[in-house]
């Protein structure tokens, strides 16, 4: 997956309009004047969206930017530099937060959620001394998950063949070390028993854990229709309203709040052409992320709403209810070089506001109002229901 990202690339073209699946990002055809919104989704994946994959070297934050192919997780880079030319054998999570930075899976492991892009909702405001953004834009410090709490690092789960040939390998459960069952069954490779306790064996802190097995009867109840982030999740990623932008155009003064873009292209554009002080602008273009390429136009981006509090919940495609983020709620739009508006906030044929299940890295205790958040999410599936029924009998009615 990590060469074809092609989960993440078929996701949001199919919402697009996509009918057959890529088997790869290098197969997002190139489209310069788009005229369709799948066309449109296709230049936004290449250059903005696309820029964490074995063929880039990534943006040049400090500890963003990586090497290529192998490199990619195997060597140390600190400033885009490598620290040193030895192949790493087991990529620490340094390595995977080179790609798994801002909202997304990897950087929930270690509590991290970015602030907003809006200049006034980002700390600290006054410092004597220049700030340094690690990975692009500040973040809050929320709760790390209790498995970081404890010193176990991303590779003690996600091991060499899931990373490596993912397409095959068997998906990670937290039955297969927390379910007394499965451990008797079978083993995982870091994983030993010793009398009659279950131990992981990370290759963080090289230290030997010990494993809490599944006691609670509420597991044994709702173990096959719940997932288990449905009540550990301790919090999630709901970023609401993700706003792209293509512009064509040099008029930025709209984006002056905007500067802090987690694109060091754009970042660079805003800056130079918003300051008064430089008698030209730089021309909008933006490289290829996969075959490096300049393109005109770049890609702006916002958000309506940045929250972590509430964890959505919904069914899957197996009807387990699971966690839930608003993965597909999209607003693409075009701003051509003559100031025309070629596409205005076009938006995915999803449904449910563009929720997609997934498995924050956020994970704790139940706590004491897990079953309140269960209770929550059957109620409104209870009103929607109803909601549905009436419409129904209104269609037939009239019909």
């Amino acid at each position: 997956m990590h060469f074809t990202l092609e989960r993440k690339v078929n996701l949001v073209r199919k919402a697009f309009g996509a009918k057959k699946s890529l088997d790869t990002l290098t197969q997002i055809p190139i489209v310069d004047a788009p005229e369709t919104a799948l066309q449109l989704a296709d230049d936004m994946l290449r250059r903005r969206c696309l820029r964490c994959h074995p063929y880039s070297s990534g943006d040049p934050y400090p500890l963003v930017g990586h090497g290529t192919g192998c490199a990619a997780c195997h060597l140390d880079f600190t400033n885009g530099t490598p620290t040193s030319h030895t192949f790493l054998a087991t990529p620490g999570n340094k390595q995977c937060l080179q790609c798994h930075y801002g909202n997304w899976v990897g950087a929930d492991y270690h509590g991290r959620f970015e602030h907003d892009f809006n200049e006034e909702y980002r700390t600290p405001y006054i410092t004597k001394e220049p700030t340094t953004r690690p990975y692009g834009v500040e973040y809050h410090q929320l709760t790390p998950d209790i498995h970081q709490q404890k010193g176990l690092i991303c590779v003690d789960c996600h091991g060499g063949a899931e990373l490596m040939n993912s397409l095959e390998a068997k998906a990670i459960l937290c039955q297969d070390c927390h379910l007394q069952e499965s451990l008797e069954k079978s083993l995982p490779a870091n994983v030993t028993k010793e009398e009659g306790k279950y131990f992981l064996h990370s290759k963080g802190d090289m230290q030997g854990h010990t494993i809490p097995l599944m006691r609670d009867p509420a597991h044994t109840a709702s173990k096959d229709h719940i997932s288990c982030q449905a009540c550990h999740a301790q919090w999630a990623f709901n970023d609401t309203g993700t706003n792209l932008l293509r512009n064509d155009t040099r008029e930025n003064d709209a984006f002056w709040r905007l500067t802090t873009q987690g694109s060091w292209e754009v970042e660079k554009i805003l800056t130079y052409n918003l300051n008064p002080d430089y008698p030209t602008t730089l021309a909008p273009f933006m490289l290829d992320k996969i075959n490096g390429e300049k393109k005109k136009g770049i890609w702006h981006q916002g958000y309506i709403m940045r929250r972590w509090e509430t964890v959505q919940l919904g069914r899957d495609t197996s009807g387990r209810i699971s966690v839930m983020r608003p993965l597909l709620d999209l607003h693409l739009s075009w701003l051509d070089e003559e100031n025309n508006i070629r596409f205005d906030a076009i938006q995915p044929q999803s449904s449910d506001k563009g929720l997609q299940p997934y498995t924050p890295h956020t994970t704790g205790p139940a706590g004491m109002f897990y079953r309140q958040r269960l209770q929550d999410f059957y109620r409104l599936e209870e009103k929607k229901k109803e909601a549905a029924e009436r419409k129904q009998q209104g269609q037939q009615q009239e019909n």
